[in-house]
């Protein structure tokens, strides 16, 4: 299985199928106090990044839904300084990628973005919310699954390893601060395409 049918898989369809309940954007939230536990009591810090994954659909409603994300990422850094880009990967994914040294205010748009796909009928279409941090210079992510709503630990080592052990850790430090996902097969990696880039570059 390639790495697009994983992610759609996992993410996707069978996470689709076998959700636990309907997106909701009020989760992302959990993010604004863990982050602080992240690094007070972990030692790791957040590095001013965050990116919505989701799948576009191709009609006129769902362009004008995006224009209105835009719109509001755009008054948004207006007031916030948060700056946002969006692209479609190889695969055909397509990000909304949010840059601002305010972990909250990354939190806040990225819920704005989610918050406004759902109002348009398009929840089932977001995929995952992931939150950038480093110790050491080793990057580390929480993943939030909208399918599942739940969050899991992502740690790679390189393309292609990832480290079970600081996985695990964050796992049993966060878990009930968030909602972490029980079923490790959930727990899919979104390998970067190079060592010390994020999956979504």
């Amino acid at each position: 299985m390639g790495l697009f049918d994983g992610l759609r898989e996992v993410l996707g369809i069978r996470a689709e199928a076998d959700a636990t309940r309907e997106a909701d954007p009020e989760d992302l939230f959990g993010m604004s106090t863990a982050y602080i536990t992240m690094e007070a009591e972990l030692g790791y810090a957040a590095v001013g990044e965050a990116a919505l994954c989701f799948s576009e659909v191709d009609n006129t409603d769902f362009r004008d839904a995006m224009d209105e994300v835009h719109d509001i990422l755009e008054f948004g850094a207006e007031e916030t300084g948060t700056e946002a880009e969006g692209h479609t990967d190889e695969y055909g994914y397509s990000w909304v990628v949010l840059r601002d040294d305010d972990f909250e205010d990354l939190v806040t748009s990225l819920h704005f973005a989610a918050d406004t796909l759902i109002e348009h009928g398009y929840g089932s279409r977001l995929l995952a919310a992931v939150f950038a941090f480093e110790q050491d210079d080793t990057g580390a992510y929480w993943v939030y699954s909208f399918r599942r709503g739940a969050y899991y630990p992502f740690v790679p080592q390189g393309t292609s390893d990832r480290d079970s052990g600081a996985e695990f850790k964050l796992e049993s430090n966060l878990d009930g601060e968030l909602e972490v996902e029980t079923d490790k097969e959930y727990w899919y990696p979104l390998w970067p395409d190079a060592p010390g880039r994020h999956p979504w570059e």
